[in-house]
């Protein structure tokens, strides 16, 4: 069975870090492009994220970049999100999703993922 699972939300303080999990059964995750996306109350979801499969190409949405790090872990079938300096608008449900995306520089387009996560809470406040 195909599946994806987050892990690691949780509550944080303004400025604490969190680290998301993204776990993949019944499939190989490195074959995939993996876009992390969140939607927070009230508003639609959007991409935070997105790692290449073809060379490990990296991508940020302007909110996050330089504060959230993506990577991937061959060997677990895992891609992680390193959130730092964490802000109260980063209150969200954070999914992921694989996809082998036509143009990466597309990667936040919703519809070129074919698998997604049941999503991770992640609530910043003090």
């Amino acid at each position: 069975q195909v599946q994806l699972v987050e892990s690691g939300g949780g509550l944080v303080q303004p400025g604490g870090s969190l680290r998301l999990s993204c776990t993949a059964s019944g499939f190989t995750l490195d074959y995939y492009d993996i876009g992390w996306f969140r939607q927070a109350p009230g508003k639609e979801r959007e991409g935070v994220s997105c790692i290449s499969s073809r060379d490990g190409s990296t991508y940020y949405a302007d909110s996050v970049k330089g504060r959230f790090t993506i990577t991937r872990d061959s060997a677990k079938n895992t891609v992680y999100l390193q959130m730092n300096s964490l802000k109260p608008e980063d209150t969200a449900v954070y999914y992921c999703a694989a996809g082998r995306l036509n143009v990466i520089r597309l990667w936040m387009l919703q519809n070129e993922y074919d698998n997604w996560g049941q999503g991770t809470q992640v609530t910043v406040s003090s």
